[in-house]
Parts: C-alpha cells; structure tokens; sequence
C-alpha cells in the first residue's frame, strides 16, 4: 500500500467511518502509541425529505459531488469555490504566517426548489399505497402549478433512502417522471377533440358515427369495447371511444392534427436540466401511414414523459396558453404562448368534467365539493415485435378546480397485477386522495357545491 501510494502525502483507510468505530480506533491507536495514522473529521449531506424527495433532489458521493438529480444537474452552482493565498511555511510545512489574499474563497449558492413539501408528503403517501395495493411495478405522480409552470410534487416507486450507505438497485436512482416515456394512450384523445375544434369542422354537439364498434384502416381494425351507435363529441372523450377519436383524425389533415399535437408540447423536450431528461417522440407527420393518423389519436405510437403530459394538460387548464414547466421556483410566472384557442380549451374542459361524472370512466377520480376534469388512459405495454397481452400502464390526467383550475395531475400506474388495471381503477383514486388533501392545505374555495352539469360552449379555431 506505502509502495502504490508513495507519491501522496497520505492515503485513505476508509473513509465515512461509523462513529462507534471511530472511537474504538482512536483509543486503539493512543493505548498502542500507533503513529502515523489519523483521523480527519469530514462532513456529508443530510436529506431531512429521504426517500420522499430523493428522486428529485439526488445524492452526492464520498467527496461531496453530485452524482444523481439535481445534486448532479445543479453542482457547479451549489459548490463553492475555494480561494488562494500565499504564506510562508516552517521546516515541517506547517503555516506561520499568510502573506496575502490572492483570491477569496467563495461559498455555494442556494437552489430553491418549486416542490411544495406538503403535496410532495401526500402525493408520495397515495402514490406507494396505490403501488402497494395494486402490486404494481412501478408509479409516478406529478403536479404543476397551472398558473406558473412551477412543479409542485414529483414522487416515485420504487424509491430509495439518499442518506443510506446502501441505497439500493441502481435502476431505483433515475426520476421515472422526467426520465422514462411511455405511450399516453386515451389520455390523448382530449387533444385530437381540441384539434377537431380548432379546424372550424367540429362542434361540441357534432355526431360521429361509431357503428358498428369498429373502423378498418386498411388491413387493421379499431375497436371500442362496445358499439357506441351516434355520438357527439362529448361522448367520444366520455366513453373514451378508440372509433370516434380515429374518425375524427382521419377526417383532420395531418399536419393539422401534428400542429395541435407539437404545439401543446409532446416530441418537445421540458428543458427541465434534469439528467437524463427524455424528449419523447411524435414522428413527423409526412412519415405517417392512415393507420398511424388513426391510432395516435387515442395515444398509440408516440411516446411522453409523465411530465410532458402534465405540461400537455397545463394547457387545457390554462385556456389554451402553454408555460414552461420548472423545478426550481419563480420569482414571477414566465410568459405564456398561445397554442390554442381559449373557447377551445374551455369546451375540452368541460367535456373532460363528464369523464369524472356517472356514466364516465373515471367517476373515482372525483372530489368532493369540487368540479374536476380530467382523463383516463390504460395503455397495453409495447414489447419486441407489439404489444404485451396482460400487461398495461394505468393512467389518468385531470385539473382541479375544474372552473378555473390551479392544479394539474398525471398519475401513472406501471403493471398493477392485483386483479384491477384501468385507468379508472386504479390510477383514478389517487387523483382523488391528492386533490381532495392538496385543496384543503392550499385552502381553495370550493366550486362544485353543486352538482355538475357542464355547459359546453361551441368552439372555433385559435384566433
């Protein structure tokens, strides 16, 4: 070991030491008269929120750099830099006397973080029972400040304990919401109803015919569970029908279609900064195939981030303006584009209300004394050469309060094995055990004392 390391002052036994141990050395080397070992105090990071806040916040290694999420994203920022000075040293090395300053050392920055400790606590609690009731694989929830663009919670499961010596399985470092894409499935269809909107050629009350519950395109066939006869548009997003939101997007010129779909943010990265942050991807529309029109429409062959969805649905809930999302918080709200029509947006919304409503599918997503829109999705897992059998992502996006929303949500469940796998069912809930907690911390008014009978409003193009 002296011979490998000849040309250091010292070397490391071992570093990050228990302090138990610590003291049995110290007395061992003092009783043996042991010279030429020491022991040199050092400092690490304490993560008061542990595994409630790990995949957004990281973990630094032994020499304090950053090695995971925004302890890695940020390190440059949060680490000081040291300074410089000359001094005149004695025989032995040692410092009698600094001479002068020749650069002053400077001390780390502050991050503040967007995340609302309270609704990342309540989001993460919902979050790992669902996990846990359903034995899913796999979950994300995230939640953004519809108004700024800040993310408010962003939890995962698996997870892992940052203050650990053993932290786990690598694969349980990475931040699902930023870092892993999946196809949104019927949570898409809300979009391909705002661009049937905004082409002028559709309205609320428009009917499309369904029967008798499938469409061919070409050599493959659409399918709904059940042959929806004549339906408005409403219903289309209500009974989340495969055949009427296909209809509708093979009716659309594509690159129509494509110019909703880009616009609202999916193929865009979120420019987030997180390591590893994925972009997703919505092809190109000069390479789409009819069959392609047709099954993006309800959310097969593009790929999201739960985040990209959330920022999607932020849209919806905002009147049509699209914000950057951020993790760190704003001093201001940045500004806003408009992407889509604000009648557009509002009719969407309150068709999304009947998903949440008797007769929708996600009536466990609502809460009470509240109006929520929202959607669910419950995707078939894409595998080598197609599509798993029974394997599925439970999903459901939706906003609250649903007449002037504040809050969006994206709630991902990845292969619940427990018997029940709609989005309805299992992602749903959790939608509502968060709202229900984040609008009593938030202390918002109630809007929905009443029942619920959205008006929808007819819609045209984005002006």
């Amino acid at each position: 070991l002296l011979a490998r390391h000849s040309h250091r002052s010292f070397v490391y036994l071992k570093r990050r030491v228990n302090p138990d141990l610590v003291e049995r050395l110290h007395t061992l080397l003092k009783n043996q008269g042991i010279s030429g070992v020491g022991l040199q105090r050092e400092y690490r990071r304490f993560y008061p929120g542990g595994e409630v806040f790990s995949h957004v916040v990281g973990f630094t290694n032994v020499d304090d750099r950053g090695q995971e999420g925004l302890e890695l994203a940020y390190e440059e920022w949060l680490r000081g830099k040291p300074g410089r000075k000359r001094v005149i040293r004695d025989g032995l090395a040692r410092v009698v006397k600094d001479v002068e300053s020749i650069r002053p050392p400077q001390p780390g920055r502050d991050l503040v973080l967007s995340i609302d400790r309270r609704l990342q606590f309540l989001a993460y609690r919902e979050l790992k029972g669902a996990v846990t009731r359903n034995k899913a694989k796999a979950g994300t929830v995230v939640i953004l400040d519809v108004a700024s663009g800040e993310v408010l919670a962003m939890v995962n499961q698996p997870s892992y304990n940052p203050n650990g010596s053993k932290r786990g399985r690598r694969g349980r470092f990475r931040n699902r919401a930023v870092t892993d894409v999946f196809e949104p499935g019927s949570t898409m269809k809300p979009f391909t109803v705002a661009a049937a909107l905004e082409s002028g050629r559709y309205r609320p009350e428009t009917l499309v015919d369904t029967s008798p519950g499938y469409i061919k395109v070409g050599r493959y066939r659409v399918r709904d569970h059940d042959d929806l006869g004549l339906i408005d548009l409403t219903t289309v997003i209500r009974k989340s029908s495969n055949v009427g939101a296909g209809k509708i997007a093979l009716d659309l010129p594509r690159e129509q279609l494509w110019g909703l779909y880009h616009r609202v943010g999916f193929g865009d990265p979120t420019d987030t900064g997180f390591p590893g942050e994925a972009n997703g991807q919505l092809t190109p529309y000069a390479r789409w195939a009819r069959i392609d029109q047709a099954t993006l429409s309800f959310g097969y062959g593009l790929s999201v981030t739960a985040l990209q969805l959330a920022r999607a649905y932020a849209v919806l809930a905002a009147d049509g303006l699209r914000r950057p999302v951020s993790l760190l918080r704003r001093q201001q709200p940045p500004a806003a584009e408009r992407v889509l029509g604000a009648d557009s947006a509002r009719a969407v919304r309150a068709m999304m209300e009947t998903v949440v409503s008797a007769g929708g599918t996600a009536p466990r997503a609502a809460v009470p004394g509240y109006r929520v829109a929202g959607k669910t999705g419950t995707v078939k897992k894409s595998i080598a050469g197609g599509y798993a059998k029974k394997r599925y992502l439970a999903l459901f996006a939706g906003m609250i309060p649903a007449s002037d929303p504040r809050l969006v949500m994206v709630v991902m469940i990845d292969e619940p094995s427990a018997g029940k796998y709609y989005g309805g069912q299992v992602a749903a809930p959790v939608f509502s055990r968060v709202m229900a907690g984040a609008m009593r911390l938030l202390n918002l008014a109630p809007d929905g004392l009443q029942p619920q009978s959205p008006r929808i409003a007819a819609a045209g193009g984005a002006k």
